[in-house]
């Protein structure tokens, strides 16, 4: 049996800060139960400390991913090579946010909301390491066209489904992302790498390789089957 995690709370500053808003527009939202487009009220504070409102992050994280501000349907990001790679940060400022957080927002509290990064470099030492998520220019180009927000825009895609995945095939072949999704159960490559960038899946935390020859797979994630199902393995105990 696991225990569940405390939720991380957040005040109105923090909350406007990332969303490039007031505090008081914050509180705002909350008195004037504000609806985003999925029909969701704004989140209730799971804490009160006198005049000071506390709420869980995920949740409000969560309902702001389905209210896409104002300015930033009307934003035009700069010209860019569409196989440019850029990191969190750069990501955050090219798709228009003031809050060169937000995409590592999106990834850690809001699993599938956002595309799983095209490229991830393993780096720092034995003792310390850490991974640096690397997007297209071309990925959060056509994210920003389907992205959830004032409603579906007339003619946007629907995710594509998970693959089939037989667990009984060459348990050392390498599998990308969707494949390693279908097999450890969830609904969405967007899901398997929000986990996976949270530590929720430690035995994927290294590759095994990555694709080769793929057109525009190349680059991207592999595991072997093994591994993969090592890790569904340890899942289902928990």
């Amino acid at each position: 049996m696991t225990s569940r995690r405390e939720p991380r709370l957040a005040d109105a500053a923090e909350i406007a800060a990332e969303q490039g808003l007031t505090p008081a527009r914050i509180t705002g939202l909350y008195t004037e139960r504000a609806e985003n487009a999925a029909g969701e009220t704004f989140p209730d504070p799971v804490d009160k400390r006198g005049r000071a409102r506390l709420w869980d992050h995920a949740e409000v994280t969560k309902w702001f991913a389905h209210r896409a501000p104002a300015r930033l349907v009307g934003h035009a990001p700069p010209s860019r090579d569409p196989e440019e790679l850029l990191n969190a940060a750069d990501a955050s400022r090219y798709l228009g946010y003031k809050n060169a957080n937000q995409v590592n927002t999106f990834v850690r509290d809001h699993p599938g909301y956002f595309p799983e990064p095209d490229v991830v470099e393993e780096k720092g030492t034995a003792e310390n390491p850490y991974r640096r998520q690397l997007w297209k220019v071309r990925t959060l180009q056509e994210w920003m066209a389907t992205r959830p927000g004032r409603g579906r825009r007339a003619g946007a895609k629907e995710a594509p489904p998970l693959p089939d995945v037989p667990v009984d095939g060459d348990p050392d072949e390498l599998l990308g992302a969707s494949q390693a999704a279908a097999l450890l159960g969830y609904k969405s490559v967007g899901s398997f790498s929000s986990s996976l960038s949270q530590g929720n899946l430690p035995l994927l935390k290294t590759t095994d390789g990555v694709a080769e020859n793929a057109g525009r797979q190349n680059g991207r994630r592999r595991w072997t089957r093994r591994r993969i199902l090592e890790q569904a393995a340890q899942r289902s105990r928990k």
